[in-house]
Formats: C-alpha cells, structure tokens, sequence
C-alpha cells in the first residue's frame, strides 16, 4: 500500500467536508439584500423623532387643573392583570386587579379612535405633531382651559436576532435607542457575528428598507441609522467560520475523526518502516 497517496486522500477528503456545499448558503438569513451603508464623515444626521405607523400602540392622556373637563377625552381606567394579587379570606380565594389606562391603535387605516373627537389621523406624525393635533381638537372648542396633552408608545419595540447571545424582541421606554445600545440588550454580538455587515430592516412608508451597516466605522454615529425606528430589525450574520461549524453534520464529524485516526496511523507506520 502507498502510504503517501493514503495520507494524500486523507487531507483532500478533510478539506472536502470541512468546505461542505456552499455552507453560508444553507445558514444565513436575507441573503444577498441590502446594500452597503455610506457614512460621509461631513454629514451628521440630527436625532430622529420615531414616526407614528400603523399597530402602533399609545397611551394618551389629557389633563387640566379642572379634572372633570378632562374627564370625557380620557379612556376610563379597567382592570390590569399586570398589577393583579391574589389573597385569601373565609376559606376562598380573591383575585383583586388594579387599574391601568385603556390603550389607543392605529388601525390599517391610520386613525386613532378618539373619545368626543372621533377618528383622528395619526399615522405619519410625530408624536409631538399627535399631540399638537390633539389639543387643537379639544382646545377652546370643548375646553376653555389650554390642556396638558401626554402621548406615549406602549409598544416601542426593536428585534435582534443572528449572531449574539441572547437574540429577542426589546420593548423600550423612552423611546430612543441607538444601535449599540440594542447590541448591548442582546448581549453584544458573539465573536462569530459579521461586525462589517449587519443588516438593518425598516419600514418607511409601507415600504421595507434593507440596509448594510459596518459597525466598526467611526461615522456610524453620525447616520441616519444610528438610531433606531419602531419595530426595526437587527441580523447579525454568522461569518464563514460559523457557516462552515454549522453545517457539518454529526456523520461527518465522526468521518472526519476517522480520517484523522487513518492519517495518524498511516503516518505512524510509514516513520517504522523508515
């Protein structure tokens, strides 16, 4: 037996399975979408207010030093299971609930049912502009007293999913986020995860943007995705690495070890015959 050849097709049958068939292929998500971000190191984009789309979720409430003028706009408060308790009491069981806001939706149409007001256009505002909207609807023509209008997103939400470590859905409070700050909620990203091409998905206008970012570059913070949109979505692609480890399967993990025992032995008894 010719040991060389042996070892030969051994090394050439490792390199074979460890490429696999086109392995990024098989594992990477939205390929091929997006193009590269530019980031011009003149340009500095100002901080986005998030524009009101359509399932946005708001509590609004309206408020004057006379409460009972207030009192015909504003959701009457129902029970909130998130603050319920339980307790006991002459051998039964109570559940009490406490009281939270009644919540406003945009429909598909874009309109927010409002008490009083009826159907307002909200889609496409700010939610400063919303709330300009809204006083002057109730303001003087229902209430003579200039009001307090509060208009705050209940569900705020980015997604980060791929290559980090604890991938998910993030609701956020105050309604500003940057991308980093993202990353750090999902754990940053995993020593696998593409740093040059993170994928950015939005939606403007009913249209979806895919978009190219290179986390590593110092003008990242002065574009207009530094900061993030409602209900953006962050890809982290694995890197080639990542694709290949992944797609090899447990048949040929226990291939390759075989192949590796082979060459070792081949190469142990062509040093005896020596």
């Amino acid at each position: 037996m010719n040991f060389g050849k042996l070892v030969n097709f051994g090394f050439i049958l490792v390199v074979v399975l460890l490429s696999g068939c086109k392995s990024y292929e098989k594992v990477a998500y939205l390929q091929q979408s997006g193009s590269d971000a530019e980031f011009p190191d003149s340009v500095q984009s100002p901080i986005p207010s998030p524009i009101i789309k359509v399932g946005d979720l708001f509590m609004i409430t309206i408020n004057t030093n006379t409460p009972e003028a207030a009192m015909p706009f504003n959701l009457p408060l129902v029970p909130a299971g998130d603050f319920s308790s339980t307790y006991s009491g002459n051998n039964s069981n109570y559940l009490s609930y406490g009281l939270g806001m009644q919540n406003f939706l945009v429909d598909m149409e874009g309109n927010l049912a409002f008490p009083v007001i009826g159907k307002m256009k909200a889609a496409g505002l700010t939610k400063l502009e919303l709330e300009k909207k809204i006083k002057e609807a109730v303001y003087p023509k229902y209430i003579t007293e200039e009001p307090i209008i509060l208009v705050r997103y209940l569900n705020f939400k980015v997604s980060v999913l791929g290559e980090v470590m604890r991938p998910g859905s993030f609701i956020i409070d105050n309604e500003k986020l940057s991308i980093l700050e993202a990353l750090a909620l999902a754990g940053d990203m995993s020593i696998y995860g593409k740093r040059n091409s993170v994928l950015l998905i939005r939606e403007n206008d009913g249209n979806r943007e895919t978009v190219r970012l290179d986390i590593r570059n110092k003008n990242l913070v002065n574009s207009p995705y530094f900061y993030l949109q409602q209900n953006d979505v962050i890809y982290v692609e694995p890197n080639d690495s990542k694709a290949r480890s992944s797609a090899i399967s447990s048949a040929e993990s226990i291939s390759i070890s075989i192949v590796g025992t082979l060459i070792s032995i081949a190469t142990l008894v062509i040093n005896i015959l020596k």
